[in-house]
């Protein structure tokens, strides 16, 4: 049985008491009525127990008693509106309810905990694993992975391309098709989730089936974890109130002071007042989890292995790392003429390599957000790659990347916080 069905059986028992509990109180008031609420009792009794009747012979007891109970709604419809005559058939009420409760908590025990994890980028991933990992190997777990589609948003802020990328896990990570499991119905117990956007973002939208606003009303608890660290512990206060944070029941932050941040932001900005130290929480991020694993050279590109290697040594790789925000307008022609000027530096050295890796969403925020710039950006690739200036990195695997580097180079990002917590050196680049 699935753990929410038996909570909604439970419920529902609780209903029926306080409805003759109002009954009881409007009986001498309102007698045509309490006959239609009587009436209405006893249906919902003899529905839940046809449904009982299902599950085999555990549940017989309570049958039985709804049973009972039906009988007793009939004999207070007959008595009513005498209060004396009826009194002890209400009393009766009550116990019969409290005891078909009782034989559901002990003969229907719920199934294990189910929980769903619901990433949308691969590349993303990290925020999530060591999570899934956790609930995976706990035997009270049932835990799923299901990747859901995003579209790229097109520049009048509609929805563009739609784009799925479940297939591109890891093979150790057993996936669940989207269209295959419909949520509302399945109500897993806890969903997470590492998006917080739903229609805010400018850039992509995940599929709007898949909005915080919807999911939190299909699970007992709905979990958002960052894909993002802050840097330096400091948090924007745009990142505060989001539809991911505003709906989830829990948020797991990456240290007590971002959390304060948030939870100061989160007060102030929505004018909540209440105490919110059971849903703003500080965990740390799942993306500093992420295992440290030697370095295998045959695992790699080949292309990355002929750049990486010089005369059989290993070159020193620099991470360059290159943000959304530097192909805006008022940025991307200088941002052009600074990767010309960093390649040209690197062009000839036969001691250290460059390891590009921009932002995945890179292509996808020039076309919503600049277009102008798509052209120049992609001949820019393309010069890198064709020259073989250096390693070309947009693979999903982030952590193979910093784990290969000497260190970093590049726009300021969460990436930088997986840097330090290597304890690998970092420079910020400034494009003059």
């Amino acid at each position: 049985m699935k753990r929410y069905k038996k909570k909604e059986m439970l419920s529902l028992l609780k209903t029926l008491e306080k409805a003759n509990d109002a009954v009881w109180k409007s009986m001498a008031v309102d007698p045509a009525g309490v006959n239609d609420v009587l009436i209405q009792c006893q249906e919902n009794a003899v529905d839940l127990g046809s449904y009982l009747e299902t599950l085999g012979e555990e549940p017989a007891a309570a049958v039985r008693q709804l049973e009972n109970y039906c009988e007793t709604l009939y004999q207070i419809s007959v008595k009513a509106p005498d209060e004396n005559a009826c009194r002890k058939w209400f009393k009766k009420a009550r116990k019969e309810l409290r005891e078909i409760a009782e034989i559901l908590q002990r003969t229907l025990p719920a199934d294990r905990q189910e929980i769903v994890f619901l990433p949308y980028k691969v590349a993303m991933w990290d925020s999530l694993e060591s999570i899934w990992a956790a609930a995976n190997e706990d035997e009270t777990c049932d835990a799923y992975v299901m990747p859901i589609p995003y579209f790229d948003k097109k520049p009048d802020g509609s929805l563009g391309e739609m784009h799925y990328e479940g297939g591109q896990y890891p093979g150790y990570v057993p996936v669940l098709d989207w269209r295959k499991h419909d949520l509302e119905a399945w109500r897993p117990d806890m969903i997470y989730i590492h998006n917080p956007y739903d229609e805010c973002n400018y850039v992509t939208s995940v599929h709007p089936a898949f909005y915080a606003s919807r999911l939190h009303a299909w699970t007992d608890r709905l979990i958002y974890i960052p894909y993002f660290i802050h840097q330096n512990d400091t948090v924007k206060e745009m990142y505060c109130t989001l539809p991911g944070v505003f709906y989830a029941d829990v948020v797991v932050l990456q240290s007590e002071k971002v959390r304060d941040q948030y939870i100061e932001c989160y007060q102030r900005l929505l004018g909540v007042k209440e105490n919110l130290s059971q849903k703003f929480v500080a965990l740390g991020s799942p993306k500093l989890d992420h295992p440290g694993r030697p370095e295998n050279k045959e695992e790699l590109p080949e292309e990355w292995k002929q750049l990486l290697w010089q005369d059989g040594k290993k070159r020193k790789v620099i991470f360059l790392n290159t943000h959304l925000n530097m192909l805006m307008a008022p940025y991307c022609s200088a941002f052009f003429e600074k990767l010309r000027a960093i390649f040209e530096v690197f062009r000839h050295n036969r001691s250290v390599v460059l390891l590009w890796r921009p932002h995945p969403l890179s292509e996808a925020t020039a076309k919503s957000m600049n277009p102008e710039a798509l052209d120049g950006y992609r001949e820019i690739v393309r010069e890198y790659r064709a020259e073989k200036l250096g390693i070309y990195d947009d693979t999903n695997d982030l952590h193979r990347a910093v784990e290969l580097s000497d260190a970093y180079y590049g726009c300021r990002s969460s990436v930088i916080e997986l840097f330090k917590a290597a304890g690998k050196p970092v420079m910020i680049m400034k494009l003059k």
